[in-house]
């Protein structure tokens, strides 16, 4: 028998309206923290710059101690958010590699200018976090991320390399096609979204075409 079955009426009340009462605390607790990481990316995504606890607070309309309660410090805010917004980014699934080369060049191109554009705010916002641990483990991972996909993208001309030819192909693609790259063309240099998208095509046109002359001429 329970420990519930046999506890008189009104102590099985009061155990009752304590699971209510916790289970009611949980909810305003994920409330809260969902709140204040959506002030928070509303608040980068308006201004490209890291905001103040104070002002995620006021944002929010929490108290500025809930949000210590919930972060501990305005990195770990800072990261939570980036994760949050690596969640909300839909990936294309990558083009196969038997369909023609523009095809997949203008795939990867046009998948990558719409992942990283709507990431810029918080790439720009993150610079004064830029040797916080987790944020650097995080860049490692996108860029491998990216890499990958490019490997995977142009598996045909890559099979055409040598090991040395295609690593470096590959770093050159890495560093051309970079968010930090994308950032200069979108927010240095100031070009729309079409002439940003249709540099980055010729450049990935080029890196690929140097490489297979250079398989030619092996």
């Amino acid at each position: 028998m329970s420990e519930a079955a046999v506890l008189p009426r009104g102590n099985a009340v009061v155990a009752i309206g304590e699971e209510v009462r916790s289970d009611g605390r949980n909810r305003r607790a994920v409330q809260t923290r969902r709140k204040v990481i959506e002030a928070a990316k509303a608040m980068i995504t308006e201004t490209s710059t890291a905001p103040t606890v104070v002002g995620v607070a006021k944002r929010a309309d929490v108290s500025v101690r809930s949000v210590f309660q919930h972060f501990g410090d305005v990195e770990s805010l800072f990261v939570t958010v980036m994760d949050s917004v690596r969640e909300d980014v839909v990936v294309e699934a990558s083009p196969a590699g038997e369909r023609p080369l523009s095809v997949r060049i203008d795939s990867l191109i046009e998948n990558f200018a719409e992942i990283f554009d709507k990431i810029v705010p918080l790439r720009v916002a993150a610079g004064q976090f830029a040797g916080h641990p987790a944020m650097i483990e995080r860049g490692l991972r996108s860029r491998q991320e990216l890499r990958e996909a490019t490997f995977t993208v142009f598996a045909p001309e890559f099979a055409t390399l040598s090991e040395q030819a295609r690593e470096q192909l590959a770093d050159a693609i890495g560093a051309a096609l970079s968010l930090d790259a994308w950032v200069v063309l979108r927010r240095r240099d100031r070009l729309s979204l079409e002439r940003a998208t249709a540099v980055w095509r010729l450049t990935l046109t080029a890196l690929l075409a140097h490489g297979l002359r250079t398989a030619a001429a092996e």
